[in-house]
């Protein structure tokens, strides 16, 4: 069946029909299930949103047994999940099991997630917003593939995100739509369920006409499905455009309220308004009052002929399109309209009457075909099995593993350069990366969010040059005007340059990093940002980290060490958020020999059962590099620490510390070797995975690994129980004060705990006590 030729008409509609409220059923019971049949032990509501999942129905069951391709990827708006999971039981991919235990521990889960539902999920969604913006960066990534032959033009896939009219608040909708834009989208669908309502009310009127002219001026195609079949026939009849303009001009809190009432409200309502119009008067008097209610409430985006016809044009080209498509929130539910509805549940009585209504037998809820002759039975089951999506084999792809470079490769990269800084190891790996023609090499895609030159990505992309699909020249470049940027831009370029707009960055990480999984092709992402700007797209970080989408995060310049930028610049907190975010391992290194080993680990870590994402938390500031005596650092290194100088066996004291506060660190060690010379000088590049380990080793009495030694507790083991520590970060203490718990040592913890201000190192070091003096008055307090 080709892209155009998935419209039906006559008992194909029948079918599908009869599929949607099946599908409607199903997703109801589910929830119904969850919340009234199975054990509750706690007491909880368990929810599930019937009331959403009955306005997206229709639309759902449109795409995946008609429009849907296999090669198609769907983000589902996430209080649908249980019309996903309803679906995808159809196609076989979700057992009942699955729907009986739906939120509850290992059942389907609450909204759809790529890591902890076994069904087919695309991109995982829940937190509103991310996954509409998921499937055009994604759309991007598709398009990157496609420009290296990675992906065949018959095998492009359109990029399709089913979100609630309520999601169109989010703001990173509208960053991400600028971004595609600028990119020259294509192949994406977002399909809105225009319910006119929110979570707390019915939403805006002022916002009816408002989204179609928003995307038409970011170049989108704007497709409005108002009106059903049904509605279009009443309307053409005498009296029929009365009713229309009423629609059209009714409060959407007036016409919520008249849904929910019924037909006999309807008759009053619209007998009052168009008194003086007897036509309409005649029409309305000669429908019963559950056909006026139809015909009030039918809208476009529960007629399969009209949703099918739009997809059907929509299918003729690769232009990105909105579908704004009108529903009623919990449409043929008892509750539908109401402004309450969104987290409404039907009671027994109420999925009684909607069983009964639907032909489902009592006892037979499961069968999602229960009550329906053998005959209608066949041909619903061939309406499945012969939709397009059902050929979909390879949901979850998997891609050929890429040798990485090793830390020998990378560390000649920094070789021999006397003082550095982290920031700028990154810059030199990099541009070797880019020097190498080799598989990995071409497989590095970078991206930044306006900050590609002030993060150290310029040489790379000098050499690498910026992806578009349509080749720019370079004006400075052919004017023989000298820059030290020569970027040249075309289809060949392996760096993505985005605005300023850390939600887009973290999200097109996300893309990138799934490349493999959704298309069969590893790529190697690496975004770079500020340091500080990190929590800005924090939520984007986390949504891309839950879905297990592998890339490495260099975030640079940070801490109070960024002096003169000020205390706007200067990061305070990153050290925890790296600690608290499940699939991210951050490190914060100090030397560039360091940094160069951490890459090589994070590219390798890229790929594989077990592996994740990596955050690199680097530095601008030039310091001294250590001469090594041999590689016995570097497991060290990735292990998330190692001694730097090894303690005595009756040391009294250890100076531990983290990234670019090591001068100060070596400062104030060199001075306490005087009075205490057994003390030791513990580098810790990962406060996340030292802490990440000592907790695991904990957890292992309980969990079958009795005797599992954390290298945090090895390593404190070469200090005597009564020996003290000293801590120092610049970053919040609490990043490091916890060593003091793993062995029960006094600890003092030296960091940043309030914003800092414009000034150079020794006055904002001295300041806010994190210099040598300030380190070694803190040893002083714990030898008295």
């Amino acid at each position: 069946m080709d892209d155009a030729g998935f419209a039906v008409q006559g008992n194909d509609i029948a079918l599908l029909r009869r599929l949607e409220e099946r599908i409607l059923w199903l997703a109801s019971w589910t929830i119904h299930n969850a919340n009234h049949l199975r054990d509750s032990r706690d007491g909880l509501k368990v929810g599930g949103h019937q009331a959403s999942c009955a306005s997206m129905t229709t639309l759902m069951t449109a795409l995946y047994f008609r429009a849907l391709r296999p090669q198609d990827r769907v983000a589902v708006k996430p209080h649908a999940s249980p019309v996903f999971h309803a679906i995808q039981h159809l196609f076989g991919r979700q057992d009942l099991d699955q729907l009986r235990r739906f939120r509850a521990l290992g059942g389907a889960q609450s909204y759809p997630s790529r890591t902890k539902d076994r069904d087919d999920v695309d991109f995982s969604t829940g937190s509103v917003g991310l996954g509409v913006a998921m499937t055009a960066f994604a759309s991007l990534a598709q398009d990157y593939l496609a420009a290296r032959g990675a992906v065949k033009p018959d095998a492009m896939g359109r990029m399709i995100s089913l979100l609630g009219d309520a999601e169109l608040d989010e703001g990173n909708i509208y960053e991400c739509l600028i971004e595609a834009c600028k990119h020259d989208l294509r192949n994406t669908w977002w399909i809105v369920d225009y319910n006119r309502q929110s979570l707390d009310a019915t939403t805006s009127d002022r916002m009816f006409t408002r989204y179609g002219e928003i995307f038409e001026a970011a170049g989108w195609n704007v497709e409005t499905l108002k009106w059903s079949k049904r509605q279009l026939a009443a309307f053409a009849r005498p009296g029929g455009e009365a009713l229309r303009t009423w629609i059209e001009t009714a409060p959407n809190d007036l016409y919520s309220a008249l849904t929910y009432q019924g037909g006999k409200a309807w008759r009053e309502r619209l007998t009052a308004d168009l008194v003086k119009d007897k036509a309409a008067l005649k029409l309305i008097a000669g429908l019963t009052d559950d056909d006026l209610a139809l015909t009030m409430t039918e809208l476009g985006g529960h007629c399969l002929e009209t949703i099918l016809e739009a997809f059907e044009r929509a299918a003729e080209d690769d232009a990105p399109r909105l579908f704004i498509a009108y529903t009623v929130k919990g449409w043929r539910l008892p509750f539908q309209g109401h402004k309450d509805n969104h987290s409404g549940l039907m009671t027994p009585t109420q999925i009684a009457e909607l069983r009964s209504r639907l032909g489902v037998v009592e006892g037979e809820e499961w069968d999602v075909f229960s009550g329906i002759g053998d005959n209608e039975r066949a041909a619903l089951r061939h309406t499945v099995d012969t939709a397009p999506f059902a050929a979909r084999t390879d949901g979850h792809r998997a891609s050929e593993t890429i040798a990485t470079p090793d830390a020998d490769t990378l560390l000649k990269a920094v070789e021999g350069g006397g003082e550095q800084s982290t920031q700028a190891a990154f810059g030199k790996v990099m541009f070797e990366i880019a020097k190498t023609a080799d598989d990995f090499s071409g497989r590095v895609v970078t991206t930044s969010p306006d900050v590609t030159v002030s993060t150290n990505l310029g040489g790379f992309v000098n050499r690498r040059g910026v992806f578009h699909r349509r080749a720019h020249e370079d004006v400075f470049k052919n004017r023989r005007i000298p820059s030290a940027q020569v970027w040249a831009m075309a289809e060949t370029g392996q760096h993505i340059e985005l605005g300023i707009a850390e939600n887009n960055l973290f999200i097109a990480l996300a893309a990138l990093g799934l490349t493999a999984p959704l298309f069969g092709e590893r790529l190697f992402p690496v975004g770079t940002l500020y340091d500080p700007f990190i929590a800005r797209g924090l939520d984007a970080l986390n949504y891309a980290c839950y879905q297990d989408a592998r890339f490495l995060l260099v975030a640079t310049p940070s801490g109070l060490t960024l002096a003169p930028e000020g205390g706007a610049h200067q990061s305070i907190g990153t050290p925890l958020i790296g600690m608290a975010q499940p699939g991210l391992d951050s490190y914060e290194p100090a030397f560039a020999d360091e940094t160069a080993v951490l890459m090589a680990h994070a590219f390798a870590r890229m790929q594989g059962e077990g592996g994740g994402s990596t955050y690199l938390r680097l530095s601008t500031r030039v310091i001294d590099q250590p001469q090594r005596a041999d590689e016995a650092w570097r497991q060290g290194v990735i292990d998330g620490g190692y001694w730097l100088k090894p303690p005595a066996p009756d040391a009294r004291l250890a100076l531990i510390y983290s990234g670019a506060i090591a001068p100060e660190a070596l400062a104030a060690f060199e001075a306490l070797l005087e009075d205490e010379p057994g003390a030791g000088l513990l580098a810790v590049t990962s406060p996340d995975v030292l802490h990440g380990g000592w907790t695991a080793a904990g957890r292992s009495r309980w969990t079958g690994g009795a005797g599992a030694v954390s290298p945090a507790e090895r390593l404190l083991e070469a200090l005597p129980l009564q020996a003290a520590l000293v801590t120092v970060i610049d970053g919040s203490p609490a990043a490091l004060s916890w060593l003091g718990a793993v062995r029960g040592q006094r600890v003092r913890a030296l960091g940043l705990e309030t914003f800092g201000q414009s000034g150079d190192l020794p006055d904002l070091y001295a300041k806010y006590r994190l210099d040598a003096e300030a380190i070694l008055d803190a040893c002083a307090d714990l030898l008295v």
